[in-house]
């Protein structure tokens, strides 16, 4: 049983890689869009139906406005690096949803919604560009799919163990130690090296859309402020602190303008 876990394992590993555009690295995924987008755009529809979106204010057109031109670039940057066709599945849509939740997201697919709650947070349109950028990034380097595979080998190895050990209180402590170190030792860290990824490439996105990555900082600053300061020690979060955002985005900035330059874009929003 043991060995035959231990190859379905690697047999995934092996089958399931996927390059990541952006950064050129295999990575894994498990999930293919044929599979993974049917099931956000069904999920998506059904949040819509129950929740209250906001529809032909300013607010809710800035939305969709901004979300086009980060799309349009994403496009641009895709097919002038060798990408053609890699968005043709997509089904881009924006929605503003009345909830005071500081959040948005973007689905596998290209499926997106913003809550009224962040607005106060991105204030213009740069900075409804700075979150939505982040947000589609997530999307197009596939972090939603690779969060599950990542997932199941969580499980399949929690499997592993308990069928390997056959004492019940070596077995317990096996599982309270696999779970505490799988967690903090392996999928935080994969879920902030996912954050971190998408800061970069949404950075690069905006800025190729015609939006000042400099103002990135700045939102995340007001973020700060928002949260008064109150975080989790960042080994324990799935997000990078606010802190680690702020001087990674401001380093990141100018080469973001030298990408937007490639494509003619030198002046900014």
């Amino acid at each position: 049983m043991k060995r035959v876990i231990l190859t379905a394992v690697v047999f995934l590993a092996v089958a399931a890689c996927k390059t990541n555009p952006f950064t050129g690295r295999s990575t894994l995924n498990f999930y293919p869009n044929s599979q993974i987008f049917p099931m956000a755009f069904a999920q998506y529809d059904q949040f819509l139906n129950e929740n209250k979106v906001i529809t032909g204010t300013s607010d809710a057109k800035m939305i969709e406005k901004v979300g086009q031109r980060i799309a349009t670039a994403a496009e641009r940057w895709l097919d002038a690096n060798g990408y053609p066709g890699y968005l043709k599945d997509y089904k881009w849509e924006y929605n503003l949803v009345n909830d005071e939740t500081v959040n948005a997201w973007c689905m596998p697919g290209g499926k997106i919604v913003f809550y009224t709650g962040i607005l106060p947070i991105t204030q213009t349109e740069t900075g409804v560009a700075v979150v939505m950028g982040h947000e589609v990034a997530h999307a197009l380097a596939d972090h939603g799919a690779q969060r599950m595979s990542a997932g199941m080998l969580q499980q399949i190895g929690a499997v592993a163990g308990n069928v390997a050990i056959k004492d019940p209180q070596k077995r317990n402590t096996f599982n309270q130690a696999y779970g505490l170190g799988s967690t903090v030792g392996v999928m935080l860290p994969f879920s902030r090296g996912h954050e971190t990824e998408a800061d970069r490439i949404g950075l690069q996105i905006m800025a190729i859309a015609g939006y000042n990555p400099d103002e990135a900082a700045n939102l995340w600053r007001r973020m700060k402020a928002k949260s008064g300061g109150q975080a989790p020690p960042e080994f324990m979060s799935t997000h990078p602190s606010n802190d680690t955002r702020i001087n990674n985005l401001t380093a990141w900035a100018p080469a973001a303008k030298q990408e937007a330059a490639k494509f003619g874009v030198t002046s900014f929003k």
